[in-house]
């Protein structure tokens, strides 16, 4: 009469075994599925930051090789400014179009408005004159909306890069810059701050920008600057970033 109850209590020990052992394997799969995930994530994160790395030097490579490319084709000839003594401009001895105050017509004229610091021009203290304009280098950081309304408070607004001479100058300079460049309005139609449309064949876009990455910003890059590290070439960036910024407004004719 003992046999029967002594089974069905072995029956009950086995099973209880069976629930642990099976518990046991579900902990087992719940932690290796966490594994495999903590795994995959770091995988992702060293890949990312090993793309990230690549662009940098690859950006680095078109930087070198468009400033060697810059120099070489598009270095500018010397130019012979006003006499400081002389108040109108001399006439050049001969007709030769190298003179900044020639009244001969130049087949280049931004090129020596650019590179000339012509006696003719003055720009007020603080700012830096190129022939007849004024930049102004911030030393404050600020986001792109609110270096613009200190440009316009200056008397100037963001600098407008519109020749090839103007860009070589700026890229003199060292720092992260606003410029006066913006698609905020409509996504890809890129327009100065003046409302003029962006000069497809005049840009200098640095390797596949603008690209628009949402990383900083999840809005975009919807504003442009120039010098990503130490690059003096334009990069879209979130607006709301702060950096420095040019100013630009024409210079104060004193030549009569």
């Amino acid at each position: 009469m003992m046999s029967r109850p002594q089974k069905y209590i072995e029956g009950e020990a086995l099973d209880s075994q069976h629930a642990k052992s099976n518990n046991a394997l579900k902990l087992r799969v719940a932690v290796l599925v966490v594994c495999v995930l903590l795994v995959s994530a770091l995988v992702v994160t060293y890949l990312l930051l090993e793309l990230l790395k690549t662009r940098d030097m690859l950006r680095n490579l078109e930087m070198k090789q468009e400033t060697v490319k810059a120099d070489v084709t598009e270095r500018p000839p010397e130019i012979k400014p006003c006499s400081t003594v002389q108040p109108t401009c001399p006439e050049p001895e001969v007709k030769i179009i190298t003179q900044s105050c020639s009244p001969i017509q130049t087949t280049s004229p931004q090129l020596l408005e650019i590179n000339t610091n012509d006696s003719c021009y003055k720009c007020e203290e603080g700012w830096e004159q190129h022939g007849g304009k004024c930049y102004y280098f911030s030393t404050k950081s600020s986001s792109w909306n609110k270096s613009r309304t200190e440009c316009i408070t200056k008397g100037g607004d963001l600098v407008k890069i519109d020749s090839s001479e103007e860009q070589i100058l700026l890229q003199k300079k060292n720092g992260k810059f606003w410029i006066g460049l913006t698609d905020s309005a409509v996504e890809g139609r890129w327009l100065w701050v003046d409302g003029s449309p962006l000069n497809e064949r005049l840009t200098f876009w640095f390797f596949t920008e603008p690209n628009n990455m949402p990383v900083q910003d999840p809005d975009g890059e919807d504003c442009a600057m120039m010098g990503h590290n130490g690059i003096m070439f334009w990069f879209d960036y979130s607006c709301k970033l702060t950096l420095r910024s040019i100013c630009e407004k024409a210079a104060v004719a004193v030549c009569v």
